[in-house]
């Protein structure tokens, strides 16, 4: 019997948010953890929290990474995986595996997770739905570096992705755009999650990766900070805490919550149900990131 009770707490803990987040555009964004997990019990319950949304008539919107899978296919192409400053030099020869890993094979099975648990989704390739920009990045000496055919997402096409929320449908996006010059880029995730959801005036965007969140201590896992205010970002990357992979996106996040986003958060999703958990519980799990 006290278990029965203790359920029925749980699901009166949510109520509240339920209420409060009905209609409501969340924007999803997954990282590594989701496809590359050896658990298929952790795939299985981020595809249940999704489908838990959109019971709820909250409307998720799902722009997906695939960085883990990427990095094997061009190994086992002989390409050795390059980074700089947390974003992939790609080539002709890594763009063509990048589309094909990321549109072709990562997005019809992320669909397919979500289909399997009773939801209802809908695959798009990056390029239908992003435009960007070239990338480029600059060295500590000052220098531009070219990056390779690797865009920063600057246009999002929301009428198709509206469409799937009128029709209770979620959206499942790569990451991957159309540059200026008519060609397919290699976009950074976590920022076209964010364009996404500036864009679509979502209420929340949630980066799920395989990090607890953003740690005071990056050698200790339990050194999560619960809550980050967007002012003392600077501070953050000035003492290293905020480096490498965690620099687009937390840059991202920034970005989003000047634009209306009301609360960015970054939650490990090998945690079982970490969507659920951080949306509809008082505690939440991971970094909130607020103005």
């Amino acid at each position: 019997m006290q278990d029965l009770i203790a359920k029925a707490e749980t699901l009166l803990e949510a109520l509240p948010y339920i209420q409060r987040f009905s209609g409501a555009t969340f924007v999803i964004k997954y990282g590594g953890s989701f496809m590359d997990s050896p658990d298929p019990n952790i795939r299985l319950s981020v595809a249940r929290d999704l489908v838990f949304l959109e019971a709820v008539e909250i409307n998720p919107v799902v722009v997906h990474g695939g960085g883990k899978a990427i990095t094997r296919a061009m190994e086992s192409s002989g390409l050795k995986a390059q980074f700089i400053q947390g974003q992939r030099v790609t080539d002709q020869a890594a763009v063509e595996i990048v589309d094909q890993v990321l549109s072709r094979e990562i997005n019809p099975e992320v669909v397919a997770a979500i289909k399997a648990q009773g939801g209802a989704a809908k695959g798009f390739s990056g390029p239908s739905i992003f435009k960007c920009r070239k990338a480029l990045v600059t060295a500590l000496d000052g220098q531009r570096l070219d990056l390779g055919f690797v865009g920063e997402v600057t246009e999002v096409d929301t009428a198709p992705l509206l469409e799937c929320i009128a029709q209770g449908v979620t959206p499942v996006i790569s990451p991957t755009a159309r540059g200026e010059d008519g060609k397919i880029y290699n976009c950074n995730a976590d920022v076209a999650a964010a364009q996404t959801a500036i864009a679509l005036h979502a209420r929340r965007l949630v980066f799920m990766s395989d990090v607890p969140g953003v740690l005071r201590n990056p050698s200790d896992p339990a050194s999560v900070i619960p809550q980050l205010k967007v002012s003392q970002v600077d501070e953050l990357k000035q003492a290293g805490i905020v480096d490498k992979g965690m620099i687009p996106k937390i840059n991202s996040a920034v970005a989003a919550i000047k634009s209306g986003v009301e609360k960015v958060s970054l939650v490990d999703g090998r945690v079982p149900h970490a969507v659920l958990l951080e949306i509809f519980t008082d505690a939440g799990v991971g970094t909130e990131l607020v103005t």
